[in-house]
């Protein structure tokens, strides 16, 4: 080997060894808490006739859930509370118990029972296979606040001719990655088998918290504001002509930092999608829980509609021949992150610093309401025929 290569080779070597070192000196390396805990906080509700009494009812409520894949949590009317726990001292799950404020009404504590492990799937030796047909109809998106649909819309996709990118750059938009109390195997989860009673409508988390259990540390308490507590529900209204510009309402929630409405409904083959996003957005990913900076981020965006804003016009006539249209609403609300001991602000410190646990709790307030309901007389049932929200749901979505 000639000098100048062996030299070149040394030198290369010296900074495979030295870059990561220069990254490490920069700043400390990263601290994993002993213990996570996650609370997702959500108040549901559903402005339709007989709504609050089908909650109650728990084989409606049953069948409520299975409509929507199987999960009550978001549909159902309520509050809403999931809790989970993880702690590195047992990567299997702990058993634990999370103590509450009086005011929450719902006993001491709450249980917290580790996340089982899926059995797994036998294999099949069968390789038959099954026709598949291509979907017929279309997808027309519209967006924007306004009476009058703007110029450059709908986008049209035609699903009888259209690719997996077709699809992919129909439905492109914003979403926020899982940040919060997800039910896995590792984790100790509430609601579960053992205790699964519903949130009651007078509960409130403001107040002193607690959580405990084998390899959770005993410092891991917390104190909860107004601010994290349930929000106000989202009184969603939308009456009117479908044939005309329908002007969306709502109140004025108190703490929500920004509002996002979504509609969808049949027209025969057709399916209608319309946002609030004042740019092209759909908004499959954006009804759910957004961190701060998103919500300031899409703000800013134009896609989230700012905390100020209690109308919004949906553009006249894209619902007129639809059998029925669902609108959907939500208002972001606060999140709290919290890590203890807290991170020092003066770099000498971080080397010493150990977290012991960290909080991440999140709050929404979410709605869902019939586009134009009042506009619509041959749909109302008799003083004498009970209102069942079932069917109304069931012809507002599918369009039968």
């Amino acid at each position: 080997m000639n000098r100048p290569a062996a030299t070149r080779l040394a030198l290369a070597t010296c900074l495979a060894f030295a870059v990561p070192a220069l990254a490490q000196s920069k700043g400390a390396p990263a601290k994993t808490p002993i213990a996570n805990y996650w609370m997702d906080v959500a108040t549901v509700h559903l402005a339709m006739p007989g709504a609050e009494e089908m909650a109650d009812m728990p084989l409606l409520g049953g069948m409520m859930g299975n409509m929507f894949g199987g999960s009550k949590m978001g549909v159902m009317p309520g509050k809403w509370l999931d809790l989970s726990l993880y702690t590195r001292q047992k990567p299997g799950g702990t058993e634990g118990a999370h103590a509450i404020p009086p005011g929450q009404n719902m006993g001491a504590s709450l249980p917290l029972q580790p996340v089982e492990k899926p059995k797994p799937r036998g294999t099949s030796q069968d390789t038959a296979t099954t026709d598949y047909e291509k979907p017929k109809g279309r997808l027309l998106l519209y967006w924007g606040c306004s009476p009058t649909v703007r110029p450059g819309q709908p986008r049209i996709l035609d699903m009888a001719t259209a690719g997996p990118q077709d699809f992919a750059k129909f439905f492109v938009g914003r979403y926020a990655p899982e940040r919060g109390a997800t039910s896995r195997p590792g984790h100790a989860i509430w609601p579960n088998e053992k205790d699964n009673q519903r949130v009651p409508k007078n509960a409130s988390l403001a107040g002193d918290h607690a959580v405990s259990g084998e390899g959770v540390p005993p410092s891991l308490k917390f104190a909860l504001g107004e601010r994290q507590d349930f929000m106000e529900r989202l009184n969603l209204a939308a009456p009117g002509d479908p044939k005309a510009s329908i002007s969306s309402s709502w109140n004025a929630v108190p703490h929500a930092r920004a509002y996002f409405l979504s509609a969808m409904g049949g027209d025969g083959n057709d399916m209608i999608l319309w946002s609030s996003s004042d740019v092209p957005e759909a908004g499959l990913g954006l009804m759910d829980y957004l961190s701060h900076s998103q919500v300031d981020q899409w703000v800013r965006d134009k896609v989230l509609l700012p905390a100020t804003t209690t109308q919004c016009a949906i553009p006249s006539g894209i619902f007129a021949t639809a059998g029925g249209a669902m609108l959907r609403g939500i208002a972001y609300g606060n999140e709290l992150n919290l890590v203890h001991p807290p991170r020092p602000t003066d770099p000498k410190l971080l080397a010493a610093w150990n977290p012991e646990w960290s909080l991440r709790v999140r709050v929404k307030s979410t709605a869902m309401a019939m586009l134009g309901q009042e506009a619509q007389p041959e749909r109302q049932q008799s003083k004498e025929e009970p209102v069942n929200p079932l069917n109304i749901l069931k012809k507002g979505i599918f369009g039968r």
